[in-house]
């Protein structure tokens, strides 16, 4: 079979370790592991990110693999049709040498294959969609051996970037959602580069000096303080015309080396992600069902350990989940709110779970179906809920509130003793002597209105849960209780419990 009737999912499949860890590090994803890993691993990412560069690599990659299919399918082509071959990187000076090398190839001149030229990438950012490469990664050289270097790019706009530009929303005022930005990484051509600053950086934009994000402090003693190295935004000091651009960067040189590049870009917010992940990335109940069982005979997986318990409440705000999200890598059910993991990393950029502490890059992340169903049919008390072997679940309820609703329910323990009826021997526990006035009790009706106040005021126990009975048998004792000195001590009869003072306010 030929490369030009191959799928790229055949063409996969037919790759050396070699070939699929280039692949996987050209992406941005992991090529460590064993040969199947590795395929299985390049397989989703043909499947999930379907992109003109991903092809392009695979192709690329294949036809280095199976150089006398490329050789057959040049052989067919027109020859008024020109042979373009890119290599893997997008230099002019790799297709080129990829050209030539076919074409001797073709000719029958023997020539080993050109090395890779080398080419820094920078690993894409969610936040981030690159829309322009004005500057492509440029390593910052070193002029001398002084430690504090200052080194020089140029670029231009052409007006169609202009107009982009000026056109462009407004994120917050004076932040345009379309804008030219500068990245630093590590000059490395081994897979993609994270964002890097260098010691002691300072940019300045044609003559003005442009921010560069601070660092974190941090709360932990003896941890020293974090810098996060993002795009810097350079928009607001450039000149928005066909003028060139200038942009000077201050660079501590201690011996590693750094590139610099500068993209026109369109910056998303959080909610526009969230969007985006609502319509691209859910996760059905059944699929989620799936995943469980799974998980039940994974000897690796957590739930081996943890059960098949999944809270509701979101670990990061340490609130009740809105939308529950989780990692398509990640062994665990547990997930996490995705508004919030989408507007602290907005801010404070880690992708991390917050679970298992594992990487969760954005193109990873996904909405659970089945508990976000779960969370509509549950009340807000439930915290927490079990999924059973036969796909359904039941709630669990937190231990205190347990006992709390059995005492709610339930009846005392102990014997309710009512102070207004007398014992057998006549005389009430509640006022078997005098009261604090002096005044004995004086049996019948009056006698339990008044030994009711007596006890209100000695600070005897009351059963509150008589009150409305009492106050109607004892009605006609209630005036002889106002005779009493200490029925000043009592409650008004008719105070009910949501009888507000008219000149108090309810708070909500």
């Amino acid at each position: 079979s030929h490369g030009l009737f191959l799928s790229p999912q055949n063409m996969v499949k037919s790759f050396r370790v070699s070939d699929l860890q280039t692949l996987l590090a050209s992406m941005g994803r992991s090529k460590s592991g064993l040969k199947q890993d590795l395929v299985g691993r390049a397989l989703r990412l043909v499947q999930t990110e379907y992109s003109p560069e991903l092809l392009k690599n695979v192709r690329q990659l294949y036809e280095t693999r199976f150089p006398k299919a490329s050789a057959w399918l040049a052989a067919r082509r027109p020859e008024s049709v020109p042979v373009n071959y890119p290599a893997l990187n997008s230099s002019p000076r790799g297709t080129a040498q990829g050209t030539d090398y076919l074409n001797d190839y073709l000719n029958g001149i023997p020539k080993p294959a050109p090395p890779p030229v080398a080419e820094v990438k920078l690993v894409p950012l969610p936040f981030y969609h690159n829309l322009e490469t004005l500057l492509p990664p440029t390593e910052l050289i070193a002029q001398n051996s002084e430690k504090l270097q200052e080194s020089q790019c140029v670029f231009e706009l052409t007006p169609s970037q202009v107009e982009q530009i000026r056109n462009s929303s407004e994120l917050r005022p004076g932040m345009k959602s379309v804008q030219v930005v500068l990245r630093i990484c590590y000059t490395d051509s081994i897979g993609v580069q994270e964002d890097q600053y260098p010691p002691n950086i300072a940019v300045k934009v044609n003559q003005s000096y442009c921010h560069v994000p601070g660092y974190y402090p941090s709360n932990k003693p003896g941890v020293e303080p974090r810098r996060p190295c993002r795009p810097v935004n350079i928009t607001p000091w450039l000149h928005l015309s066909t003028v060139t651009n200038r942009v000077t960067i201050t660079w501590g040189n201690f011996g590693k080396r750094y590139s610099v590049a500068v993209y026109l870009v369109r910056v998303f917010t959080s909610g526009e992600l969230f969007n985006q992940l609502k319509h691209c990335s859910v996760e059905s109940p059944e699929r989620c069902r799936e995943l469980q069982d799974k998980l039940r005979f994974d000897p690796e997986s957590e739930i081996a350990t943890t059960g098949l318990r999944v809270s509701l409440i979101c670990p990061l705000v340490k609130m009740r989940l809105g939308v529950p999200c989780r990692v398509l890598t990640c062994a665990h059910l547990q997930c996490f709110d995705a508004v919030f993991f989408l507007q602290m990393n907005e801010k404070k950029p880690t992708w991390t779970c917050p679970v298992c502490d594992k990487p969760a890059p954005f193109e990873l992340l996904t909405i659970d179906g089945l508990l976000s169903e779960i969370l509509k049919e549950t009340p807000e008390d439930v915290e927490e809920i079990e999924y059973l072997t036969d796909g359904s679940w039941r709630p669990i309820r937190d231990d205190k509130e347990k006992e709390r609703e059995r005492e709610n329910s339930r009846t005392p323990d102990c014997p309710v003793v009512d102070i207004c009826v007398p014992e057998a021997n006549g005389h009430s526990p509640a006022h078997s002597g005098t009261n604090q006035t002096g005044k004995s009790g004086s049996g019948g009706a009056s006698a339990g209105t008044g030994g009711t106040s007596a006890g209100a005021g000695g600070g005897a126990v009351v059963d509150l849960t008589l009150d409305d009975s009492s106050e109607e048998e004892g009605g006609g004792g209630a005036e002889d209780s106002e005779d009493t000195d200490d029925s000043q001590d009592s409650p008004a009869p008719k105070r009910g419990r949501y009888d507000y003072d008219k000149d108090l306010v309810p708070a909500y």
